[in-house]
């Protein structure tokens, strides 16, 4: 099991959207949940987000996978790397690494990026929008921060696909060992390049653009059918401006375009739904045959677990438990079952001896869901 060897709540007071800083020893004794062989192996996957960059020569290079054994086959010694995004979802050692970290709110969570490089591999000098502990693996990775300025950096195009910057001065300049942690906030430049074969852990942390909220509450209401009027006004009257938009008409239709807006409860449900869905693809598989309530109260009496899907977001409001929402998906449960609700959103496994038949009912939904399974 990982463990933290710093208190999470007094860096968050001191550090977290404050400034980079770079901990010594975050994690003691630190062991790869995964070798570079394993990680190869996702890149392979078809489901898995996974990406090689070069710079050879300084001829940038990047492509998505999946990848075959002919493209490991083909590289040489230095300048290149193979990322996995949300390797969390698909490595059960890699879902491991993230829990000292489950103190913090699930839904601004987003992945566990893996990255193994050669030496001077690396993705080059870039401004990332999200919050990020780069966690050192083996070997040994040479960072570069530099001061946040907004306006002040030059985008690059040396391949379409990585949005670099041109050089910055360094705030830190430090080389990270096993163990070792770098926190940079959102907007802050940095670059990392490995000074032997390497691996390295991106524990990111992401909240949704103001624009994300707008177009995906647009989303939420067309999908739910509210809004479906015209504007009534019986009492229209003629105008002599007639090309111009009245007060009393801009005033009508803005109640109409806010009145979603101000209704707290739609508000309350669009929010836990959207935040409850993933940026990244799921290991979900739905079971066939489906589970009968019958077998899945034989299951949970016989003392069988049910395990979340790695990476499923489950969440509530803090003040109506009787809510579940899961990747999307909004549930309404008896008010009994509350405390089951918190289990499901706050624990991995969950083990019910005496379910009730509400709960045998929901979990069984759940389950043919493909959200959760039984080992």
């Amino acid at each position: 099991m990982y463990q933290l060897t710093f208190s999470l709540q007094e860096f968050l007071s001191t550090y977290w959207q404050k400034k980079p800083t770079i901990i010594k020893g975050g994690f003691a004794h630190f062991q790869d949940p995964l070798s570079p062989e394993e990680l190869a192996g996702l890149t392979m996957e078809e489901e898995v987000d996974s990406r090689f960059v070069s710079n050879l020569n300084d001829e940038w290079q990047a492509e998505h996978g999946p990848f075959n054994e002919d493209k490991f086959a083909s590289l040489g010694q230095s300048n290149w790397s193979f990322i996995v995004q949300a390797a969390n979802h698909w490595h059960e050692g890699a879902a491991q690494l993230v829990t000292p970290f489950k103190a913090m709110p699930q839904w601004l969570f987003d992945d566990l990026m893996i990255s193994y490089s050669v030496k001077d591999g690396g993705v080059g000098p870039h401004i990332d929008q999200y919050d990020v502990f780069i966690i050192q693996g083996m070997g040994k990775r040479h960072w570069r921060v530099g001061a946040k300025d907004i306006g002040q950096y030059t985008e690059t195009c040396r391949h379409e696909a990585l949005r670099q910057i041109e050089s910055f001065d360094a705030e830190i300049d430090q080389i990270l060992e096993p163990g070792d942690i770098l926190y940079i906030p959102p907007g802050f430049p940095h670059d990392g390049y490995a000074l032997e074969p390497s691996m390295s852990y991106s524990v990111g942390f992401r909240s949704p653009k103001e624009q994300e909220l707008i177009s995906n509450f647009a989303d939420y209401i067309l999908a739910n059918d509210y809004g479906d009027v015209h504007m009534h006004k019986p009492e229209l009257s003629t105008q002599d401006n007639h090309g111009a938009i009245t007060a009393g008409d801009l005033a009508s239709l803005t109640e109409m375009l806010t009145s979603k807006l101000n209704d707290p409860l739609a508000v309350k449900d669009f929010m836990a739904t959207m935040l409850s869905q993933s940026r990244h693809h799921l290991n979900i598989i739905a079971p066939e045959p489906k589970w009968t309530q019958e077998e899945m109260a034989q299951h949970l009496s016989d003392s069988g677990e049910l395990t979340k899907v790695a990476g499923l977001r489950a969440l509530h409001h803090e003040d109506e438990p009787s809510m579940l929402y899961v990747n999307g998906d909004m549930l309404k449960v008896p008010e009994e079952l509350a405390p089951l609700i918190m289990a499901l959103c706050h624990n991995t496994t969950i083990q019910l001896p005496a379910p009730c038949t509400s709960a045998v009912s929901l979990l069984t939904e759940l389950v043919n869901k493909g959200y959760w399974y039984a080992e």
